[in-house]
């Protein structure tokens, strides 16, 4: 008997759960500090470095600019390599630095980060099972198979209970 396709896995995050992640994320920090300061990915660790930054009251903020998917966020595929479009001024090797990301899933970003600021601290809110090595720290872990919609993805609409959509 032939398997049955998977069904793709959504992950749904609120804002008061990102909130909440990434105040968990600054529990898991703060005994690692002192931080020079802190670089977020851009454009998905802004926000939890907005928060991360409150909570371990991280004055210095720089950001890295990093794509790592086609522009079509309706069907995103990953590009054949990260990009970095800025890097990171005035951190040197990232010694003492924290960088913080929403999301991290292959690793492609980490992985291309730690080749010019191989001292910093990797952080992420959630991590997949392929780029979890390559964090030093994050708080949920999701399968590889699972699609994360933060919370400036989505709006707020009605959907089918999901035995209804596996029956289609």
């Amino acid at each position: 008997m032939a398997a049955a396709p998977q069904t793709p896995k959504h992950f749904p995050v609120s804002w008061e759960e990102l909130h909440r992640n990434s105040k968990a994320l600054a529990w898991r920090l703060i005994e690692l500090g002192p931080w020079k300061g802190m670089m977020a990915i851009t454009r998905g660790g802004l926000v939890p470095a907005a928060v991360v930054a409150r909570e371990l009251d991280i004055r210095l903020i720089e950001t890295v600019c990093v794509i790592g998917y086609q522009p079509d966020d309706t069907k995103p595929q990953q590009t054949k390599e990260a990009t970095i479009l800025k890097p990171p001024a005035n951190v040197g090797d990232g010694e003492g630095w924290l960088v913080i990301d929403d999301l991290v899933d292959t690793g492609r970003t980490v992985d291309v980060l730690r080749k010019i600021i191989p001292k910093a601290h990797y952080a992420a809110v959630y991590a997949k099972p392929l780029g979890r090595p390559l964090v030093d720290t994050y708080v949920t872990e999701v399968s590889q198979d699972t699609w994360i919609y933060f919370p400036w993805d989505v709006e707020l609409q009605f959907m089918q209970p999901i035995a209804t959509r596996r029956k289609e």
